[in-house]
């Protein structure tokens, strides 16, 4: 690895946070979420509000050099398009400087899918352009902020599930009324990619930062050799991945995606005019999310289906993987690939900045250390991978962040799905006592980052 190599971890502000009703913040369409038999609800996280600078010295014992968080849209401006909260701005600035003294490189995440719940009622999400203007001044005032001290920034948290189905599309853009329709889709994935290239060109003209878009790779492959497995495998890779890359890079719409929408009559407003903005963007680094790899049949498939519900429906067992309890498969070796294909597809930087295993523990009174063999295989595995994809494949790879590398409440509000190196003592129903405990990986990733990915 290059010295500057950077090793660290990935968080949003709605799993971490807390303070939901704390310093000015407003309510965000999480806010309101209610807990279930099996979740919590998102009103307290970890409480890394109050507890953060803990939770920074974890970070600096362990060695990390780098942390991307999320800011919270909310906290700063509580309508989501009225007023600027300065108490909220002020928190994030002391945030800074408290990774700053660390030597933490910070990396700003602007939206991780909390919507401000004033936009959601408002304007239904991000389907209006009222919230991509919104957005966009919520944005260049968090660039003029926090520029001069963060370096690394990305707009969406993986961004191309605003391409996806209408669970996906619709709970990334902060939609409330979720009435499911394919022109809708198109429009808040088009409606995503102007907001980022606003920003991404903002960036570009006013300050010397570097910004890049940021993925959910969907890593899938062919059930089988029949040429109609192949070609769905190809089809879910272009409109899942290719597509919002080459948006995010390249400034255009792949052919294939174009055609699509022309053949199902898709509207999308202004979609002319705002080419001219999106052909301007580029991109610093491609970032992206990997957990697990997929395996798709075409018999899955329905004659009407749309592509965007692909994967939903026809995803199938691997037989040659091991899964989660979650049915997430695991797949180290797709992640070098994925590495490897992004780079000498496009030629810039790569950067993993989420990758990380989903597992149920728990502490007792006897025996507060847990033994987490298999967490440490998971990271060494795909360190590994990331290893070969540079000194094999040639890949220029910028570090590698794992996910939620303190427990933090999973994406679906599950605090049992635990990713987190260092133990936090809550469950979905009981705070608890909130105490930080290291696991047994967090000291063999100590030891992973100073030899700097020497010692896996």
């Amino acid at each position: 690895m290059e010295k500057d190599f950077l090793w660290g971890n990935s968080v949003s502000s709605m799993q971490t946070e807390g303070a939901w009703n704390e310093g000015g913040k407003g309510l965000s369409v999480y806010d309101v979420i209610e807990e279930t038999t099996t979740t919590s609800d998102w009103k307290q996280g970890i409480d890394s509000y109050h507890r953060y600078k803990e939770d920074f010295d974890l970070m600096a014992e362990q060695g990390m050099n780098c942390y991307r968080f999320q800011i919270s849209w909310s906290r700063v401006n509580p309508l989501g398009d009225g007023d600027f909260n300065e108490e909220g701005i002020k928190f994030y600035h002391e945030f800074i400087d408290e990774l700053l003294k660390r030597d933490i490189k910070p990396m700003i995440c602007l939206y991780h899918f909390d919507m401000p719940l004033n936009l959601s009622k408002k304007y239904n999400g991000f389907l209006s352009k009222e919230v991509v203007k919104a957005f966009y001044n919520f944005s260049k005032r968090m660039i003029d902020e926090y520029a001069d001290n963060v370096n690394l920034w990305i707009t969406f948290n993986e961004q191309n599930f605003s391409f996806m189905d209408d669970e996906h599309s619709f709970g990334m853009a902060g939609c409330l009324d979720k009435n499911y329709d394919i022109n809708k889709i198109y429009q808040i994935g088009h409606n995503m990619i102007i907001a980022h290239a606003l920003v991404a060109n903002y960036i570009h003209e006013n300050t010397k930062c570097k910004i890049g878009g940021m993925i959910a790779y969907q890593k899938v492959y062919p059930a089988t050799s029949h040429p109609k497995d192949i070609l769905l495998a190809e089809q879910i890779d272009n409109f899942y991945n290719q597509n919002i890359v080459n948006l995010l890079v390249n400034g255009k719409y792949l052919p294939i995606v174009k055609q699509y929408m022309k053949n199902l009559k898709v509207n999308i407003d202004d979609f002319d005019e705002e080419q001219k903005i999106i052909s301007k963007v580029k991109s610093d680094f491609i970032a992206f999310s990997y957990y697990q790899s997929m395996t798709v049949s075409h018999e899955k498939i329905t004659k009407n289906m749309w592509i965007n519900d692909y994967l939903k429906y026809a995803h199938v067992k691997n037989p040659y993987l091991k899964s989660t309890e979650w049915e997430w498969e695991i797949d180290s070796l797709a992640f070098r690939g994925v590495i490897t294909e992004l780079y000498n597809r496009y030629r810039i930087p790569i950067f993993p900045i989420e990758n990380g295993i989903g597992v149920r523990e728990d502490i007792s009174d006897d025996n507060e250390f847990i033994e987490d063999d298999y967490r440490i295989e998971y990271h060494k595995d795909h360190i590994k991978a990331l290893k070969d994809a540079i000194e094999i494949d040639g890949s220029d790879v910028l570090g590698y962040l794992g996910w939620g590398l303190i427990d933090i409440p999973s994406s679906s509000g599950d605090v049992e799905k635990r990713y987190g190196t260092v133990f936090v003592n809550r469950s979905n129903h009981d705070l608890k006592d909130l105490r930080r405990i290291p696991k047994k990986s967090f000291y063999w990733l100590k030891d992973v980052i100073k030899s700097n990915g020497e010692n896996i």
